[in-house]
């Protein structure tokens, strides 16, 4: 132990986890018990690093502890079954020192494990909630809510992804290209979800967990260096840093949410939007375009605008429009909704909300109700406002989104 503790045990924890698991999964091939070893580690990290600070290289330490422990259950189990394998075999070669980990291993493991995590033989739900659970460091109960199940069915089917894979005997490795373009659906789709997540907590006290949307924008890099000619995993980019440039400018200092239109442009980051625009100006006029792509574009007039009243809504309209055509995602009409009332009046933006009624997707979602109230508000039905406020309230889990919406709701009755 060397360094003193100056950091957030638990946010570097969260970080080096899936580095520290890709690297377990790669040499024992064995992902569930490798995820139950490295579980053992954190826990082993976060009781005595606070106390002992920090080792030299956090995440060798936590790779050994990790290996130490996968050693230990292999001969365990090799022992009472009187066998030997390939794995007793690997675990017999295991290193009793501290490994050597360079910077550049740490994260092609961790985008290895993000491939391996979207592999073909799972379904795309289930590789996407693997990988919120592997990659993400999402909880099972954060992963459920997402997915609107309940939390012992999507502990479930985690589980049994995990099953599969150990099943398949899939090699730990960088897929090639034609795999690639298999798996890059789902990978796109886990990406933009932890970033979701990271951004707006769909549960619990806190507006933003932005360790999740760090660590979605650092793995998107990544994916970028490995595909730099993919124009939809530039445009995931793109749309990532767009939206991640208003992070400091959407809550106070009592942590409540402060909507697009009220916020400080001033304390938007000019260097993430700077490095947005370029990407996917850079990325449209190539030909094939995306829904990523669409969406970063809308993000990029979002902050083009000095003040909210500079927004150009009819753009965005427009690319609502198209983005509809490309992809069946209610949450798409609902912001289109948001687009056509800015453009043509509340009544149509009502129409299209109202459309909605018949998804039970979103019909039932906490947005539904904030969206339909807002445009009431803007329509000058505030007690039809009220009654939709209050139960956009009642059906969100994230405290800061319930107190806003509350407070909408009592600012209409006065």
């Amino acid at each position: 132990m060397g360094q003193p503790l100056d950091i957030s045990v638990g946010h570097l924890l969260r970080e080096l986890t899936p580095q520290v698991l890709g690297t377990v999964v790669r040499r024992f091939r064995d992902f569930a018990a490798a995820e139950d070893a490295v579980q053992e580690a954190l826990l082993a990290a976060a009781t005595q690093w606070p106390d002992h600070g920090l080792p030299d290289n956090p995440r060798a330490w936590l790779t050994q502890v990790a290996f130490r422990r996968m050693t230990d259950q292999i001969r365990s189990e090799s022992a009472r079954r009187r066998r030997e394998g390939e794995m007793a075999f690997e675990a017999s070669r295991a290193p009793e020192a501290t490994p050597t980990i360079d910077a550049a291993a740490e994260e092609d493991d961790t985008l290895v494990l993000l491939f391996m995590c979207c592999h073909p033989a799972l379904t795309l739900s289930s590789a996407i909630a693997l990988t919120l659970r592997a990659v993400g460091g999402l909880t099972t109960a954060e992963i459920a809510k997402a997915f609107f199940v309940p939390e012992a069915t999507m502990a479930q089917r985690i589980s049994r992804a995990k099953q599969s894979i150990k099943d398949s005997g899939i090699p730990f490795g960088l897929p090639t290209k034609e795999e690639r373009v298999q798996r890059l659906r789902a990978v796109l789709h886990v990406l933009y979800l932890i970033f979701n997540e990271g951004y707006t907590s769909s549960a619990g006290p806190q507006l933003q967990r932005v360790e999740l949307s760090r660590e979605a924008i650092r793995l998107t890099r990544s994916l970028r260096n490995l595909l730099s000619d993919d124009a939809e995993v530039a445009g995931l980019l793109a749309l990532m840093l767009l939206t991640d440039a208003r992070r400091f400018a959407r809550s106070n200092n009592e942590g409540d949410l402060i909507p697009l239109p009220q916020q400080d442009r001033a304390l938007w980051d000019r260097q993430e939007i700077t490095e947005g625009v370029a990407l996917i100006s850079a990325t449209l006029p190539k030909g094939l375009v995306g829904p990523y792509q669409l969406q970063a574009a809308i993000a990029a007039v979002h902050d083009d605008a000095a003040r909210a009243e500079d927004t150009d809504w009819p753009q965005i309209l427009a690319l609502y429009d198209l983005l509809r055509r490309m992809t069946d995602n209610p949450m798409v009409e609902l912001n289109r909704a948001i687009a056509a009332a800015m453009v043509h009046g509340p009544t149509r933006g009502l129409e299209l909300v109202d459309a909605l009624k018949a998804d039970a997707r979103v019909a039932d979602h906490h947005r539904w109700h904030a969206v339909r109230a807002h445009l009431l508000e803007m329509a000058g039905d505030p007690d039809s406002a009220i009654k939709h406020f209050r139960a956009a309230a009642g059906k969100t889990g994230s405290l800061p989104e319930r107190d806003y919406l509350l407070m909408q709701a009592a600012l209409l009755l006065r």
